[in-house]
């Protein structure tokens, strides 16, 4: 009596834990403290936790949690209907979520009474899949059996799946069928046109609205923004909003970055009257894609030293900037500071992490956080090849290459891509060959001009020139001018003016004759005593006003990265010098 009275003690504590917002963490801790005190066997108890597990917000960790809500789902004799919606919710945000519609197939073979709170969590599942239409559309024809499409909750879950999947159409039918309409109606149908590109449409919903909120005007500045590539009417939408929330100001700011225009995004983000996480984070992220690493990392120490915690596009695209770089210490640094301060390093972080370490050279790392991942993505598979393939391991890329095929992983094109691309650094023509029929034979997938591209290099590089010219030849497609460029490439190697020509009227035949074509063109007839034909392709460039785009290299230096431009008139290589040296200096005195 005393043991089962110390228990119900226990028990209402930990009850009172899950009652409260949790990570993951905090839930293990909680499921050992119950497998300890043997408390786990009671039902309610287990009902809680594995609520908890469903209301884990930001669910990086999804596959984690997927395989230990089964394991506790397990553990349940006869599971109410409350615990299948559980069950099936979890399986919903997970990374593989064709496992609710299972569970949603076993809840119905045991016979157990599905409610209207099933078919959303179903119908949310289904828009993740690829393709899902035929699923959802199914269980649109229960609803209407049961006539449950009526309710509110529903016919919304209908209208976010059906533009999610595309069917825009499908979409209006719900939107305008009998039956009354909210804001998350009205929001979702618009935004299903914004998400397509269908602006004028989503314009029309929009001012039909009888009243709009803050997400009705984001929704359509971010169409606008992004979607429809018209920023400017964006900026007039932004302008007009009543009341500007964080959520518009970061949409505009999101819009502006997506088109490039950096200085604009700036400005914005310099008005705002208040920032958060995410605000950095586009800046951050949208200087990284615009080809300024420095001014990304810049930000990313600001917004530390604001005391804010970064969010994982933040820590994705500081990590992408010292890849961009090559800044090793800075990336080392980078992932010690995610480590000390518990961020969770998800398949995307990680990723991030090992391109960094692969692009700086540092193989060691890049190894050790492949080979511990417990999920590994296409995208991680990727990224390992190719650096390994850049950092002149490229066997050891072919072996990945054929390690991925013997563990039954995806492939995609950009995975037959790096495997040739490595094929080609390393000379392997062999493999090359095998892997590229392998692509046709096996995967039934068809060779883009890429991939054309790399054989060519390839047999470019060996000195194979007619081969590489044959496979040019028997494209299916227009050749790009990196396929050119790469046989013209290889013709100045090898000294073959003949083909060096060609490739040169194939390369403006594409609008590829750009300065870096005629310097090369101009080097292949002055490698074969051609001085003639140097002075005349010279005399073009002269003509065109073409100069040679100056080098430019980097160096990084107790943390710093400093930037050396060829042809700075001497000036500014000389102040870049006198920082580097005192640079030194300081390492050297102060340690």
């Amino acid at each position: 009596m005393a043991r089962s009275s110390s228990k119900l003690v226990l028990l209402n504590p930990l009850l009172l834990l899950l009652n409260e917002p949790r990570n993951l963490s905090q839930i293990l801790q909680i499921h050992a403290q119950s497998i300890a005190n043997s408390i786990l066997s009671d039902q309610f108890f287990t009902t809680r936790l594995l609520f908890a597990l469903s209301q884990i917000p930001n669910r990086p960790s999804s596959a984690i949690i997927s395989s230990y809500a089964e394991l506790i789902f397990s553990q349940f004799q006869n599971p109410s209907s409350f615990i299948w919606n559980t069950i099936i919710k979890i399986q919903t945000q997970s990374s593989n979520p064709l496992k609710s519609i299972h569970f949603f197939v076993q809840m119905r073979r045991n016979g157990v009474d599905i409610d209207d709170y099933t078919y959303p969590f179903v119908l949310n599942a289904c828009s993740s899949l690829t393709p899902g239409l035929e699923q959802g559309a199914a269980i649109h024809g229960e609803l209407l059996k049961r006539g449950s499409e009526a309710d509110l909750y529903v016919r919304n879950c209908l209208i976010t799946f059906y533009c999610r999947t595309g069917d825009v159409v499908l979409a209006r039918r719900v939107f305008d069928g009998a039956g009354a309409k909210d804001f998350v109606s009205w929001n979702s149908i618009i935004a299903g046109y914004a998400g397509s590109g269908h602006m004028i449409e989503a314009q029309k919903l929009f001012d039909e609205m009888p009243e709009r909120d803050r997400f009705s005007w984001a929704i359509l500045i971010d169409g606008y923004g992004k979607h429809a590539g018209d920023v400017g009417r964006a900026r007039q939408l932004f302008e007009q909003m009543p009341h500007k929330d964080i959520v518009a100001w970061n949409s505009m700011i999101d819009s502006h970055a997506g088109a490039g225009d950096m200085v604009a995004a700036r400005e914005l983000f310099d008005a705002m009257p208040a920032r958060n996480v995410i605000s950095w984070s586009i800046l951050i992220d949208g200087h990284v894609r615009c080809g300024d690493p420095k001014e990304a990392l810049r930000l990313f120490r600001q917004l530390l030293s604001c005391g804010m915690k970064p969010d994982r596009i933040a820590a994705v695209g500081a990590i992408s900037a010292c890849a961009q770089l090559g800044a090793l210490d800075q990336g080392r640094w980078l992932h010690s500071y995610l480590k000390k301060k518990k961020i969770l390093l998800d398949v995307v972080l990680v990723t991030a992490l090992i391109d960094m370490y692969m692009k700086c050279g540092s193989l060691p790392p890049a190894r050790r956080l492949f080979e511990d991942m417990n999920v590994k993505t296409v995208v991680s598979w990727n990224v390992m090849m190719v650096g390994l393939g850049i950092n002149g391991h490229e066997a050891e890329a072919v072996e990945l290459f054929c390690r991925m095929e013997r563990e039954g992983e995806f492939m995609d094109e950009l995975t037959f891509l790096a495997a040739l691309t490595a094929c080609s650094h390393g000379g392997l023509i062999g493999d090359a060959i095998r892997i590229f029929k392998k692509m046709r034979a096996d995967f039934r997938a068809e060779p883009k001009v890429e991939h054309y591209g790399c054989l060519v290099d390839l047999f470019g590089r060996a000195g194979r020139l007619r081969e590489a010219w044959g496979i040019i030849e028997g494209m299916p497609a227009e050749p790009t001018p990196a396929v050119w460029g790469s046989l013209l490439a290889a013709c100045r190697t090898h000294r073959c003016v003949e083909l060096a020509e060609v490739s040169a009227k194939g390369l403006a035949g594409v609008g590829g004759d750009d300065c870096g074509a005629y310097v090369l063109m101009s080097n292949v007839y002055a490698e074969s005593g051609m001085w003639d034909e140097v002075g005349r392709v010279r005399r073009v460039m002269r003509g065109r006003g073409m100069k040679k785009e100056s080098g430019r290299s980097t160096v990084e230096i107790d943390g710093w990265v400093h930037e050396f431009v060829n042809g700075d008139g001497g000036q500014g290589f000389r102040e870049r010098i006198s920082e580097v040296v005192w640079s030194l200096t300081l390492t050297s005195d102060y340690g």
